[in-house]
């Protein structure tokens, strides 16, 4: 299985070992490309009670804080763009043209729309969600 990636989960900070996998599978191929968590309860536990614990801290970040942060992540997402796209068409099925042009570009928006929103008035967001609905 030399080539095979394994996922772990990312739990409080640090990447955990599964006691339980899954095989993912290329759809076009049918290699195997990945071992993947096959997560329990108490994996959930774990990982809810690590939010729990974590939420405080990031909410009283400032919210420029917060949002440099999102806006690093995009930049890091933009630039493997190649490696995301190729990855997300093996493990997908879908064209690499796809991936590549319009998959994970979105996916960089999406983290900078809600970076961009961290630092907009929350009152006003209400509003203008709610006039959405």
């Amino acid at each position: 299985m030399s080539g095979i990636i394994v996922v772990k989960n990312f739990i409080n900070g640090e990447f955990v070992e599964s006691r339980k996998f899954l095989d993912s599978f290329n759809p076009a191929t049918g290699e195997v490309l990945a071992r993947v968590p096959d997560s329990d309860a108490l994996d959930v536990e774990q990982a809810v009670r690590a939010a729990r614990n974590a939420f405080p801290e990031w909410s009283n970040k400032e919210p420029s804080v917060r949002s440099k942060l999102l806006h690093r992540l995009a930049d890091l997402l933009e630039s493997r763009l190649v490696e995301f796209a190729t990855a997300e068409s093996r493990d997908q099925g879908k064209p690499l043209w796809l991936a590549h042009k319009i998959e994970i570009p979105r996916a960089v928006l999406n983290i900078r729309h809600f970076a961009n929103t961290i630092l907009c008035d929350k009152e006003m967001l209400v509003d203008f969600y709610h006039s959405c609905l």
